[in-house]
């Protein structure tokens, strides 16, 4: 059963089923351009979603059918009317570089479900998540650089290392529009659905992790984050001090009785 969470926002509606929390970008008449109000609910959406053991995956996608078309300068400078939203700008440093991803991202797995536009701040986005399923007639691309802008939300140094040189200076030199098909070619993102079914898309794969075990899954993301720039050796004694305590859990002897009695696993992460 779907549940509205309070920390929504008027641009940003955030909902929790079961271990699934999906956070909805809705500012549809600016084709979800980033706002305050947005950006101070995605940042608290973050933060619920690490903070709270019961979750295990996220979903982020843009209502009727637009993920992001970037930020709105102009409504960003603006003071939001809801006095909530004043109070959390107040409160969350940094508020718009955590909501966009740039800092504090979920110490969960973040799915990010595209329909149509998701060009500048949405590609930024994009590249902040973990799994990306993007929907046929989608456009991407970060067109900064065409506007005399600079993408702030970290692709000019997260584009490179995730698709290589050569394709992240293609995106960022030439801020040029991007098809699914190029960019899954180029390993930006997993998967192309037709129009229309990137969010059910997505809600398969958040509930093949949800079914997995919370703290392997946490573990994994985890280890790969602090050991990126790292050589292998090092690497490795991070990743034992990480998995060693996944591999003693009582989740993990509750897989192995789960095997042995063919029946799905039931974790607690713990």
């Amino acid at each position: 059963m779907t549940e509205r969470l309070p920390i929504s926002t008027e641009h940003c509606i955030v909902e929790r089923d079961g271990h699934v929390v999906i956070v909805t970008m809705n500012r549809p008449e600016a084709r979800n351009a980033l706002s305050s109000s947005m950006l101070v609910g995605l940042a608290d959406a973050w933060a619920y979603i690490s903070d709270t053991p019961e979750v295990r995956v996220a979903i982020l996608t843009g209502a009727e059918g637009t993920f992001c078309a970037g930020a709105d300068l102009k409504a960003m400078g603006q003071q939001p009317s809801d006095p909530r939203v004043q109070e959390r700008m107040a409160q969350i440093p940094n508020f718009h570089w955590k909501g966009l991803l740039r800092e504090g991202q979920p110490t969960k797995p973040l799915i990010c479900a595209i329909e149509g536009y998701a060009v500048a701040g949405g590609t930024e986005l994009l590249v902040g998540t973990d799994l990306r399923v993007v929907a046929e007639g989608a456009t991407l691309g970060l067109y900064e650089a065409k506007r005399g802008l600079f993408p702030m939300g970290g692709s000019a140094i997260r584009l490179p290392r995730q698709i290589g040189y050569a394709n992240a200076m293609d995106i960022l030199l030439t801020a040029r529009s991007v098809t699914p098909r190029e960019a899954l070619a180029m390993g930006l993102i997993n998967k192309i659905v037709p129009d229309g079914q990137a969010l059910a898309a997505a809600r398969e794969l958040a509930d093949q992790i949800a079914a997995c075990g919370p703290l392997a899954v946490q573990g994994i993301l985890r280890t790969y984050r602090e050991t990126q720039h790292l050589s292998e050796e090092d690497a490795l004694k991070i990743s034992d001090e990480i998995g060693w305590p996944v591999i003693g859990s009582e989740d993990a002897k509750e897989g192995s009785r789960a095997f042995k009695e063919k029946r799905p696993p039931v974790y607690h992460g713990k």
